[in-house]
């Protein structure tokens, strides 16, 4: 499965949430770190629901760039 994954840029640092699972979160000092957070996040989160006998929710979000 492919989820959408948002990364977004603090004053020190960045953060990813995954619109699809809510409570999925990672943060990391750079981009790179950030978005191997959040894999490791993605697979912690579906491994308990999994483990709560909680349905794994279907990728839905969509992600897109609008040019202005």
């Amino acid at each position: 499965m492919r989820y959408a994954v948002v990364i977004e840029k603090s004053k020190s640092n960045y953060s990813a949430y995954v619109p699809d699972l809510p409570g999925c979160i990672a943060t990391g000092s750079t981009i790179e770190e950030t978005e191997d957070s959040i894999r490791e996040a993605i697979a912690f989160h579906l491994e308990g629901m999994r483990e709560d006998q909680q349905s794994i929710p279907e990728p839905t979000s969509l992600v897109e760039y609008v040019s202005i």
